[in-house]
């Protein structure tokens, strides 16, 4: 963290830019639905790689990604960081593509939720009463989804388990944001790049043939990329407190989206969810900012 104005102020500008770009992301791949979510994850991993390779060719970060992937240890947990990469990715692009961007954000509403239970259960950690009314206020908001949905949550559920242990994993073979990525993408490539051989085998040229649609799938890999990068350039330079209400703000931003401009139904039941999750988090921040304040004193 650092403590210059001038660099804070850069690290809060990074960090706007990560979560609006995150918080838009939908749009693209509402755009890209004739493409397929699995084409397009398949693209955006390719194109994701091709970004990060220029990226990393400024640096030390071919270095780590080597030290990464030739240790058998750190690449049994990168290659399963990937998996669940992969899942998260195609689970939340099927989502966008069938009207579900709604349930998505509601996932992303409840990671940090998941996160702490995933602490709990697997680090064993403890938790203070304010955490506590937070993870039962959220279970409550999980259940009246379920009610407002009329089925469980499945696709917030998949999405929040699988991008919390994702986190789980990647924390245990530590590397640089953008070298992380890039050992995954090379991981991922492989399968990505025969999928979208057997694609044009079977289906011919396809959406590769619009130009229009070509030049987004070209953006999926900068769109991956560049909110990653901004993320990690703020983290160096802010709080984690500050991060931390920040990450609240691609979440919000998809459930606008959803409702106004994908015309998502929003019920009752399904606000009155939203409305529990909002409370959790806000209980969540308090106690987080009021943890800090107690260190520091």
């Amino acid at each position: 963290m650092s403590s210059d104005p001038t660099e804070t102020r850069n690290g809060v500008m990074a960090a706007l830019g990560a979560y609006l770009l995150w918080g838009f992301l939908p749009i693209l791949f509402h755009l890209l639905e004739a493409a397929g979510s699995v084409l397009i994850v398949a693209e955006r991993t390719l194109f994701s790689l091709v970004l990060l390779v220029g990226i990393l060719a400024f640096g030390a970060g071919f270095q780590e990604a080597k030290r990464l992937l030739s240790n058998w240890k750190t690449f049994r947990v990168v290659a399963l960081s990937t998996t669940l990469l992969v899942v998260n990715w195609l689970i939340y692009v099927w989502a966008v593509e069938s009207g579900q961007v709604l349930e998505a954000s509601f996932g992303y509403f409840i990671n940090p939720l998941i996160n702490v239970a995933i602490g709990m259960i697997l680090l064993g950690e403890r938790q203070n009463r304010l955490q506590t009314i937070a993870i039962l206020i959220a279970v409550a908001a999980i259940a009246i989804q379920a009610i407002g949905l009329g089925s469980i949550p499945y696709v917030a559920l998949s999405l929040a388990l699988s991008f919390g242990f994702y986190g789980f994993f990647r924390k245990t073979a530590p590397s640089g944001p953008a070298t992380g990525l890039f050992a995954e993408t090379v991981i991922a490539a492989p399968f990505a790049l025969a999928y979208v051989v057997f694609d044009l085998a079977t289906r011919g040229i396809g959406p590769h043939g619009d130009p229009q649609t070509m030049i987004l799938l070209v953006l999926t890999g900068p769109a991956t990329a560049v909110p990653l990068l901004l993320f990690a350039y703020a983290v160096r330079r802010l709080r984690l407190t500050t991060i931390g209400m920040f990450q609240y703000l691609a979440p919000s931003i998809q459930f606008l989206v959803a409702v106004f401009l994908f015309g998502e139904e929003l019920n009752g039941m399904r606000l009155l969810s939203f409305v529990l999750i909002w409370l959790s988090l806000v209980v969540f921040s308090y106690d987080s900012f009021r943890q800090r304040s107690l260190a520091r004193a």
